[in-house]
């Protein structure tokens, strides 16, 4: 007489995660058959019609009923010692050849490439790939920066943040700049529109139509834009657009201006009428440090969405264009909300200079290269 199995004691809490892990896309087909094994044991099916069903053997059945029930859920998602693909190459090779990649450059390049890497180590392309990204080493990107070297730094960025962070009462806080030599680019040939399975396509070569230059306020609590073009960006300009502000705002009603120390925001003429206009209240941004004023982005707005795909023919047809999206946007302003503090700067800028200074101790300032004898 055959010998009966008891079922599997399989819990609701446990029968419901194995349900999940079952309709998971990510779950490994080795983990799955485990889990079809186990909740056949708890329905009180026997090791051999298991097996059949599945079309695994019997032993197979028998050891995963024996560790769950020895282990529990996750003995599901464990590789016994001993078991599973045996590594190609151990720690040491895959250490020198991280080091090889952090450490070193390869001949005339500046830095290495899989296929380099590969050829330089004795090893496949796959492996290299592989490793690195494991390892989340990406030698064919870079991040651009640059350490702010204003004296007044910590003052201007309390100063600027601080308006972001808490606008004053009865004020206007608005971001200033100006967006200059805008140029308008006409393809030189048609491209092909969008469509199911292909992007839409432009040349990469173009014809220079001209330029202008924007000049731009956005009200920090709405989110609305104003601007001026002029051809050029001089303190001139400058000050027919400050008149423009002082239009567009009537009143008594204070208004704070974050801009950046571009020379013609300085110059002594803009200086006397701003001190003709007492209501004009200025905040610096610290120098090198664009990022700091919300300006630049809805810059980035502007020039992603209306400006970089599009072909103009004249400066008129590409002022046409900014205008139409300035109407567009004020018709549903989405403000730019300021999250970070003074003190969340401050740490993550310690931690860059720290991170220079160990590459180059003791360098303050790039050294001005020889000049070569003819």
């Amino acid at each position: 007489m055959a010998r009966s199995t008891p079922s599997l004691s399989v819990s609701e809490d446990q029968e419901m995660q194995i349900h999940q892990w079952l309709a998971a896309l990510g779950t490994p087909q080795q983990v799955a058959l485990r889990c079809r094994i186990v909740l056949a044991a708890g329905r009180g099916e026997s090791e051999a019609s298991i097996a059949v069903r599945l079309n695994v053997n019997r032993k197979t059945v028998r050891l995963w009923r024996e560790r769950f029930s020895r282990d529990g859920l996750q003995s599901l998602w464990e590789i016994a010692p001993g078991r599973g693909r045996k590594v190609t190459y151990g720690p040491d090779r895959v250490k020198a050849i991280l080091e090889a990649t952090l450490h070193s450059k390869p001949k005339g390049a500046t830095h290495w490439s899989c296929r380099l890497m590969a050829t330089s180590q004795g090893i496949s392309k796959s492996t290299v790939s592989n490793l690195w990204r494991s390892h989340n080493i990406k030698p064919h990107r870079t991040r651009t920066f640059k350490l702010s070297r204003d004296p007044k730094f910590l003052e201007k960025l309390t100063d600027v943040v601080g308006l972001y962070l808490n606008p004053p009462d009865k004020a206007m806080v608005l971001c200033v700049d100006e967006k200059s030599q805008i140029q308008a680019l006409n393809r030189t040939q048609p491209g092909l529109p969008l469509k199911k399975g292909r992007c839409g396509t432009m040349t990469h070569d173009y014809k220079r139509n001209g330029t202008t230059t924007l000049f731009a306020a956005l009200d920090l609590l709405q989110g609305k834009v104003i601007g001026d073009f002029y051809q050029r960006h001089r303190h001139q300009e400058f000050l027919k657009f400050m008149r423009h502000i002082d239009r567009e705002f009537p009143g008594e009603t204070s208004l704070h201006l974050v801009m950046d120390n571009y020379g013609t925001h300085g110059h002594a003429n803009v200086k006397a009428w701003l001190s003709k206009h007492p209501r004009f209240v200025i905040h610096y941004v610290p120098t090198s440090c664009s990022w700091l004023n919300l300006i630049e982005r809805w810059f980035a707005e502007l020039t992603n969405k209306r400006i970089r795909r599009d072909s103009f023919f004249s400066v008129t047809d590409l002022i046409v264009a900014i205008q139409e999206f300035v109407t567009a946007w004020n018709e549903n302003p989405k403000p730019f909300v300021w999250t970070a503090t003074v003190d969340s700067i401050v740490a993550k800028l310690a931690r860059c200079r720290q991170t220079l200074e160990q590459i180059q101790p003791g360098c303050t300032t790039p050294k001005r290269p020889k000049r070569l004898s003819s």
